[in-house]
Order: C-alpha cells, then sequence, then structure tokens
C-alpha cells in the first residue's frame, strides 16, 4: 500500500512537473509571439482614449471597461477559433491574412500622416461631435464603434501572434493565443484607463497637494498629458507602418517576390557596416525599422483612394453607419 502511494506521489510530481513545463512554455511563446504585434497593440492604445473624450470623467473607466470587455470577446470567443482553424486546416492562409492585415496599418499609418497634414477632415469630425445627443445613447454608440475598430485590431493582432508560435500540438496554440489575447487586452485597456486618468490625477495633487513639489508634479501632469497623447500618437503611427510595411515585405518574401526584401536586407547590413561595431547591430536595425516605415507610407498612400472611394463605401452599403464609426 504505502509503495503504491508513493509511486503514485511520484507520477503525480512527474505529471505537475509536465504541467508547470508547458506553462512555462505557453507563457514564454505567448510572450515571444505578442511582441510581434507591438504595431498594433500600439495603435490600440493610442486610438482608444478618443473614444471617451467628451464624457464625464466618472464615466471614463466604465466606458474602457465595456470597450476592453468587448475586445476580450472578440479575441477569445471569435478570432481565437478562426485562428486555431487557419493554422489546423488552411495554414497557406495565414501568410496573406498577415499581408491583408499589413496593408491595413499602412493604410491606417499613412491616412494619420495625410490628415496630420490636412487636418480640416478631423475638424469636422470633431464639429459633428459636438452636435447634442443623449448621453447613454452617445455612450453606447462610441463604445460599439470602438469595438468594432478593436476587432480589426484584434484580428491582426491575433494573426501576427499565430504567426509567431513554434509549431506546436492544437492545445499549445490554443493556450498560447488566449494567454497572448488576454494579456494584451490587459495592457492596452489598463494602460489607456491609466492615461485618461492621468490628468484627474494631477488635478487632484494640484489642488490637494500639501507639499509644494506635489503641486508642482500634479501641474505638471496636467500640463503635459495632451502632449503625451501627441507622442504616443505619433509612436503609434510609426510603429504601424513599420510593423505594416516589414509584415508586407515578408510575406512578399514567403510567396516567392523577395526582390524587396533582400535588396532592404542588403542596404541596411551596408548602414550597419558604416558604424562603429559596438553600434553595428542597432544601425543595421533601426535602418531596416526605416526602409520597412518607408515602404509602409508608400504602400499606405496608394491604398487611401482604394480604401476610400471603393472599400468605404461597399463597406458602408454592407453594415451602414455603424460600420463607419468603427473606422479611425
Amino acid at each position: 500500500m504505502a509503495g503504491g502511494l508513493l509511486a503514485l506521489l511520484d507520477d503525480v510530481a512527474g505529471i505537475a512537473k509536465v504541467a508547470a513545463a508547458s506553462i512555462d512554455d505557453v507563457a514564454a511563446g505567448a510572450a515571444k509571439a505578442s511582441a510581434k504585434a507591438a504595431g498594433a497593440v500600439i495603435d490600440d492604445a493610442a486610438v482608444t482614449p478618443k473614444y471617451v473624450h467628451g464624457f464625464e470623467a466618472k464615466r471614463e473607466l466604465p466606458i474602457i471597461w465595456k470597450i476592453a470587455k468587448g475586445s476580450i470577446r472578440n479575441k477569445l470567443l471569435i478570432l481565437l477559433p478562426a485562428a486555431l482553424l487557419l493554422a489546423n486546416f488552411a495554414p497557406w492562409a495565414i501568410a496573406p491574412l498577415l499581408m491583408l492585415g499589413g496593408a491595413y496599418l499602412c493604410f491606417e499609418g499613412a491616412e494619420k500622416v495625410v490628415h496630420a497634414f490636412a487636418p480640416h477632415e478631423a475638424h469636422h469630425a470633431a464639429a459633428e461631435d459636438e452636435i447634442p445627443e443623449d448621453v447613454a445613447h452617445l455612450e453606447e454608440k462610441k463604445a460599439a464603434g470602438a469595438i468594432k475598430t478593436d476587432f480589426i485590431l484584434s484580428a491582426e493582432i491575433m494573426t501576427i501572434i499565430l504567426s509567431g508560435i513554434p509549431e506546436s500540438n492544437f492545445w499549445m496554440e490554443a493556450a498560447t493565443l488566449a494567454l497572448a489575447g488576454v494579456g494584451i487586452t490587459v495592457a492596452v485597456y489598463g494602460s489607456v484607463a491609466l492615461i485618461v486618468k492621468m490628468d484627474d490625477v494631477g488635478l487632484a495633487m494640484y489642488a490637494g497637494g500639501r507639499l509644494s513639489l506635489t503641486r508642482a508634479l500634479g501641474r505638471s501632469l496636467v500640463r503635459g498629458m495632451p502632449y503625451f497623447m501627441k507622442l504616443l500618437t505619433l509612436v503609434g503611427t510609426a510603429a504601424m507602418l513599420w510593423v505594416g510595411g516589414s509584415i508586407v515585405v515578408h510575406g512578399l518574401e514567403e510567396l516567392g517576390f523577395g526582390w524587396l526584401g533582400h535588396h532592404i536586407h542588403d542596404w541596411a547590413y551596408a548602414v550597419g557596416h558604416m558604424v562603429p561595431a559596438a553600434y553595428e547591430g542597432f544601425a543595421e536595425w533601426t535602418a531596416k525599422a526605416a526602409m520597412d516605415g518607408v515602404f509602409g507610407v508608400l504602400l499606405g498612400a496608394a491604398l487611401i483612394p482604394v480604401a476610400t472611394k471603393v472599400i468605404g463605401p461597399i463597406w458602408g452599403r454592407l453594415f451602414g453607419s455603424a460600420g463607419a464609426e468603427g473606422s479611425h
């Protein structure tokens, strides 16, 4: 009896070790795969704060929570099963879908660059937002639009994550995708919550601080947040163009059109060898990212008329104005 019990405990310990190793593998795979989705993740974090603009401070966190729950549903109930079906039954479709997502990132990034030089459309949209509307209905409308936008970005994120998971079994892929999806959602919307409340924190510190240092820090937070939001938007746009361009270039290589990718690699390699050896790797990476970004701008600019004059009207007819609300 004692020997049997000891053998059972030994087996349980062995199973626990295997399970722990599997968890470590899932966590490591999720972290590594998630890093490849940086551009879409930063864009998600940069875009979301606009959906709570204009609402009372007490409604900001509930709206963000509502959007976060919609994002989790998007990832776990729709996109995760779709990604697993692709990986197991149509793996050939992953590269074209990644390229489609990369092209969308390039379009979004290029559109923001164009709007930065022609901001009249943004002013027009802002004027529309000022039209009086029932607050509860407006909140639902904004949250629904954000969740639709999140669906597009989440689709890109989940596809990028899937492409970064090492070859493994079905359950390992499912667990890695689920962990990465939830982790990214928590990181994005946790960061968004901190960002949108930071000015309130600064105001409270300025108004109620007992020390001059506390009041000065609060004033700096209030004054600095608009500039931080602009910086976040700039970083998000650059990341979209870099990641989107690199995804499309890499996809072309996988499909047998490696001319552009090979030239970018060779040019980046040449740039890396122009600097001291200690900075060679950084210089090469920076050059490659810059060239991928330039390609992303050019591709995105070429897609703007296609998206606005062809895809946009078709999307509007299929899904109505609600579909347009999700675009940013």
